[in-house]
């Protein structure tokens, strides 16, 4: 017991890649969280450790969930944050990290989970995130990424320009790692600015390949593939109605057509230059905008 987690289970685990999935930052189309949901199904998982929710959380934030049942209360669902164990179909370990972001105490946190990284003998840390950018739903989701060493950002695609945006727990969790000397990355998945608030599975499908490239892993992608084809598919019935979105549409595909095909020697996701800092910060900013007012 310590004053932050419990653990349940130390198992022996081979060099495990720890994946970071918390909600509650940026997750554009919510392809953050459909990726971890691609990785958890089908698969057995061990709990390691339950973090204190009631020192990390704002409850009023986050509250229960009651459950009523004929006017009775039957129960909360409280929210959590954990940290499980897996195995992918060829017997590569993994951990991950999963429930909510933390409302307080990010520093000690940050410093319990990359101990516990460390702890568990993790060789990466990988987290998932989604952003709005201006490119068009009718060509595939290119990964931007926060690493900690050029090597891996190379590994995926780099934004091309200097920005200063607000952090997630995720951020911070990857320049603690940067101070212990453990790799991390940040996998960024595109997401149509005009599709951030519906559901996107095509930004998913990225992440869980490019995890797959950096962590020598081989976790199923089962339906993301055809269910980006069937977002996209109603994307395209919606935007046909309007001769002013077709108008931006073909736009955005120019535009992204111009900035080249992705270059099979980059890694997964990799590809032309990016969206400039302006452009991104621009979408970023209009997308937290939203979230805040929901």
């Amino acid at each position: 017991m310590t004053s932050l987690y419990d653990f349940h289970e130390h198992p022996d685990l081979e060099s495990p890649v720890l994946v970071v999935a918390l909600d509650g930052w940026v997750d554009a189309g919510g392809a953050a969280a459909r990726g971890a949901a691609a990785i958890l199904e089908g698969v057995e998982t061990t709990p390691l450790v339950t973090f204190d929710a009631d020192a990390l959380l704002d409850h009023r934030a986050r509250r229960p969930v009651m459950h009523l049942r004929d006017g009775l209360n039957t129960g909360l669902t409280w929210p959590s944050i954990q940290m499980i164990a897996m195995s992918d179909p060829a017997g590569n370990d993994l951990v991950m990290l999963t429930g909510a972001e933390p409302d307080h105490q990010w520093r000690a946190f940050t410093r319990a989970v990359v101990d516990l990284a460390l702890e568990f003998g993790s060789r990466l840390v990988v987290s998932l995130g989604a952003y709005p950018a201006p490119v068009p739903h009718t060509r595939p989701s290119l990964l931007a990424t926060t690493a900690t060493e050029p090597a891996l950002a190379a590994q995926v695609g780099q934004i091309r320009t200097h920005l200063d945006v607000p952090a997630g727990i995720a951020g911070a969790i990857e320049e603690r790692c940067s101070e212990v000397g453990l790799p991390a990355i940040g996998l960024w998945s595109q997401v149509p600015h005009y599709a951030a608030t519906m559901p996107y599975p095509g930004a998913a499908l990225p992440l869980v390949e490019a995890l797959n490239d950096l962590g020598g892993l081989s976790i199923p992608t089962g339906t993301l593939a055809q269910e980006a084809t069937e977002t996209s598919a109603r994307l395209d019935s919606l935007v046909a109605n309007s001769d002013e979105h077709l108008a931006l549409l073909r736009q955005l595909e120019a535009q992204a057509d111009a900035e080249g095909a992705p270059d099979t020697d980059g890694g997964p996701g990799a590809g032309g230059p990016l969206p400039s800092g302006d452009e991104l910060a621009s979408e970023i900013e209009r997308f937290l905008r939203d979230q805040g007012n929901r």
